[in-house]
């Protein structure tokens, strides 16, 4: 099974043909479902998520049969989700490998020929899948004909792309500055958890992580009882480091390095490679997805060129090496449209450094 990340999905999203079935492999809480509603909800599709894992009955996806009085024959009921004005939708079936072996009969003819009970979804439709993987779920072996009726990929979105999400939506930044540090606690790993799991343990997702920052966004400094809360979120681990980080110095982050370098470069001047990596992240992310007035992106270009003479110093030529790296790997097109329009001298540096190795 191919791997993909969040970039690859949407690409894949644009040229696999409505005709074709899509299917993503991927633990819980990595944000598939966020993913198809916003993609498909800006190309102007309706999305109807389907969760095949509390459906107890086919019944729940084809509808209720009924007596024709005329025909003498039974018909089914359309379910509320089906489309009665004519136009595609985007189908996506979460939680595939949860389902009953009764309803995964009833999506066989759905994912073949677009037809449920005998109703035709519209031309243009498509249909789009989510299983989970990993040990800690209850899962139904899938019948390899149904498999083959799917396009399959793995959906591994890198911890880049969630704190790129997360910067534009805003989370709270001792959550982005944490995970910008941890990345591990993103998604939490196996060796966390207990070997003996009662089922009722909490462990980090990125969900998990979108409900702290809801939490503590109004807090301004973290107490005890809020550790306790955020333990009930993510798990008591993943708390204690949260708590941890939050009320350590805060990391300083891109938009105070870019609107106001002078009050930070002294601190900065002293950070180790680790530091800096996390530093260039914020940048690029700020430059992506912050709004900023005509004077702050005079004030940011001219910031830029001071940080990137700082790494410029023999004993920041690794950190330089870095936002180089960034640079290049296409994911912040908008930073890079930045440094074109307002930091020529930047961006000759950066690709005079490419050059050079």
């Amino acid at each position: 099974m191919i791997n993909i990340n969040t970039i690859e999905l949407i690409e894949i999203l644009g040229k696999t043909p409505a005709n074709q079935n899509i299917m993503l492999v991927g633990k819980h809480g990595i944000g598939k479902s966020e993913i198809l509603t916003q993609y498909y909800t800006e190309k102007g599709y309706k999305v109807v998520a389907l969760f095949l894992g509390q459906m107890s009955d086919p019944g729940d996806l084809i509808g209720l049969p009924i007596k024709n009085d005329k025909s003498g024959r039974t018909e089914f009921l359309p379910p509320y989700w089906f489309p009665s004005d004519g136009q595609p939708v985007v189908l996506f079936l979460d939680e595939l490998n949860r389902a009953r072996p009764e309803v995964l009969q009833t999506i066989m003819d759905l994912a073949l020929n677009r037809k449920l009970a005998g109703r035709n979804l519209p031309e243009g439709s498509r249909l789009i899948s989510a299983v989970n993987d990993g040990e800690e779920y209850q899962l139904t072996d899938l019948d390899p004909a149904l498999v083959s009726r799917f396009n399959v990929y793995g959906f591994r979105p890198t911890y880049k792309e969630w704190l790129l999400w997360a910067e534009k939506q805003k989370l709270d930044s001792r959550v982005t500055d944490f995970i910008a540090s941890n990345p591990d606690w993103l998604d939490g790993t196996a060796a966390d958890r207990p070997q003996i799991d009662s089922g009722l343990e909490k462990y980090p997702d990125r969900r998990a992580w979108k409900k702290v920052s809801d939490i503590v966004l109004p807090i301004k400094e973290l107490t005890e009882i809020d550790q306790k809360i955020i333990a009930g979120v993510v798990g008591v681990q993943a708390a204690q480091k949260f708590y941890a980080s939050a009320s350590a110095a805060k990391i300083i982050g891109g938009r105070e390095i870019l609107l106001n370098f002078d009050k930070y470069e002294s601190k900065i001047a002293k950070y180790k490679v680790h530091q800096f990596s996390a530093l260039n992240e914020g940048i690029y992310r700020f430059l992506e997805t912050a709004e900023i007035t005509d004077k702050e992106k005079t004030t940011a270009a001219d910031n830029l060129k001071k940080y990137i003479a700082l790494l410029e110093s023999s004993k920041n030529k690794e950190s330089l090496a870095h936002f180089t790296s960034i640079f290049s790997q296409g994911m912040y097109p908008k930073a890079v449209a930045f440094m074109v329009s307002n930091a020529m001298e930047v961006y000759q540096k950066i690709m005079k450094f490419v050059a050079a190795l």
